[in-house]
């Protein structure tokens, strides 16, 4: 059903600001609750502008939270920018529970059922994969060595555009004579996709090969946390077992690796082969036990099928990146709504990104089950936030070049904002890095504000399948978890429909509702986990995996 599209929206009735949700140009005459006034100056779409005089250090809320305080004065149809308005954010303390909300309808899912991977240990997963994981950065060279000798003759390498006859084209016509700017003329639209072969084992996703650069050289903190978060992906619903090289004298040690895993599922029975170079000797002997290894593991792999699963084994992680001015009023509510349905039906949703969660404290403590609980959440926020600034920065400075050219000018802005993801459901657990976060219900996962860090310990922490918005576009993906991408806004997603899977801009747009938008994304995550759908950064291959060194990053 066609909707009227606004031109302009109070978020919240507390707010002093409006959002623009279309390019409005100077003078435009904004009719807004018996006031009229001119805009000042032009303001884009995603931008926000004034409704009263306010003072120079005036409060400035939106979403019913101080965002900013006024630099200068300014009058009514004042654009806001990063010239007249700081980030300025409430303090917050240990308050009464407000854990009341109200419950979204969900019988037109109540009995619905994904296809999923049963795991001994009573988790499901969305996929089925193989993991290869180097416990130090040494091996790296080794766990690339084994891709180059199984991915593609096992079926694995992903389809992908083959610009070589690109290439020649350009060598042609330069040996030819052509001048710079004849070169930058060519039309090379005509790539080739390289065709994947089929797989020897069809039941199993795909084998990963997962490098960092950590395990050794750092400090103890960091490698304990690496085997944590490495435990996390081997005990994942979606792995069905793992290949690990070591070389044996690095902080990162196997025995580590293993209580970890044992931390987060006692019964472990996954198949787990681990191999130390320093043990096996040469690289030959390495390799060719990790070949035979992999190659029978994955064969035991492919012996698992796909059964119905109900809806609450779902656990979803909420992650956004590159946000911009609609976030907050589009895709992100509509995760929220869904995230709300979700909890209802009995399953378990993951907001992370403390740094974008700066001005909201107060809510999401009190929203906490107990004070034990709100208090943990305070502690990692006040912490997080103090060892920032001891090192020079702040979550005042979280937003990027980006966020702010969008609309996003100050962190407390982009985090109330952020923080919609959530919705409205009680906390019912607050977990540190890289812990294991799928307990029933809204979970809050300490990690950075960096897109591939936090959904790399999404991930860890339980999440069979992620919902990442985006307002700019950004291809972000996971190695074995899912990674559905949702535009913010029309224009993005028309604009970058090759790593996008869903448009949110039809609430912007006025073509459909956010609890319309949460019933339809919900629909693709029943299609995705099980296996009927494909999100872009999965066909494309998008695996980034980035482990959270735990200094400071925003």
């Amino acid at each position: 059903m066609e909707r009227e599209r606004l031109s302009f929206l109070q978020i919240h009735p507390e707010d002093n600001v409006l959002v623009a949700l279309r390019d409005l140009p100077k003078d435009f005459v904004v009719d807004f609750n018996g006031l009229q006034f001119a805009l000042r100056q032009a303001v884009a779409a995603k931008h926000k502008f004034t409704i009263t005089s306010l003072a120079q250090d005036a409060q400035v809320f939106m979403y019913g939270v101080l965002v900013g305080k006024m630099n200068n004065a300014v009058e009514p149809g004042e654009a806001i920018t990063t010239e007249n308005l700081r980030h300025a954010s409430e303090d917050f303390q240990m308050g009464s529970r407000k854990l009341a909300w109200t419950k979204p309808d969900v019988s037109s899912f109540a009995s619905r059922t994904f296809q999923g991977f049963h795991r001994s240990n009573g988790t499901v997963g969305t996929a089925n994969h193989w993991l290869v994981i180097p416990l130090v950065f040494c091996e790296n060279r080794n766990v690339l060595t084994l891709k180059a000798a199984l991915e593609e003759k096992l079926g694995y390498q992903v389809a992908s555009k083959d610009y070589s006859d690109e290439v020649d084209a350009l060598i042609a016509r330069y040996q030819a004579g052509a001048s710079v700017d004849e070169l930058m003329a060519i039309d090379l639209s005509s790539a080739k996709e390289n065709q994947r072969k089929q797989r020897l084992f069809p039941n199993v996703d795909g084998v990963k090969f997962l490098n960092h650069d950590m395990g050794c050289g750092g400090t103890r903190m960091d490698s304990d946390a690496l085997c944590g978060l490495l435990a996390g992906y081997i005990t994942h619903p979606n792995v069905a077992g793992a290949t690990i090289l070591s070389l044996g004298c690095q902080h990162a040690q196997a025995s580590i690796l293993r209580d970890e895993i044992k931390k987060r599922d006692p019964q472990f029975d996954k198949p787990l082969y681990v191999f130390e170079q320093q043990f096996e000797g040469t690289e030959q002997e390495l390799m060719q036990k990790a070949i035979k290894a992999t190659f029978a593991g994955l064969s035991l792999a492919n012996k698992q099928t796909r059964e119905p699963a109900t809806l609450d084994k779902l656990c979803i992680g909420l992650e956004c990146g590159g946000s911009d001015g609609f976030s907050g009023i589009s895709a992100n509510p509509a995760l929220g709504y869904l995230s709300d349905m979700l909890v209802s039906m009995g399953g378990s949703v993951i907001l992370a990104e403390f740094p974008e969660l700066c001005g909201v404290e107060q809510e999401l403590s009190d929203r906490c089950i107990d004070e034990e609980t709100a208090a943990k959440f305070m502690s990692l926020m006040k912490t997080y936030n103090a060892k920032a600034e001891a090192d020079g920065s702040g979550f005042y400075m979280n937003p990027s070049p980006g966020n702010i050219r969008d609309g996003l000018i100050t962190d407390a802005i982009k985090s109330a904002g952020a923080a919609k993801k959530g919705g409205t459901s009680p906390v019912t657990a607050v977990i540190d890095y890289p812990e294991l976060a799928n307990y029933p219900g809204l979970n809050l996962l300490c990690t950075p504000g960096n897109d591939v860090e936090s959904t790399t310990a999404e991930v860890a922490a339980g999440a069979n399948v992620v919902l990442f918005t985006t307002g700019l576009g950004t291809p972000t993906g996971n190695p074995i978890t899912p990674v559905v991408k949702l535009s913010t806004n029309t224009k993005t997603f028309e604009k970058m429909p090759d790593i996008i899977d869903l448009n949110c801009g039809t609430i912007i747009d006025g073509q459909e509702t956010i609890e319309e938008a949460a019933h339809r994304i919900l629909e693709y995550v029943i299609a995705v986990a099980s296996g009927e759908k494909q999100p872009k950064a999965v066909r494309l291959g998008q695996d980034d995996f980035i482990p959270w060194r735990r200094g400071v990053s925003l």
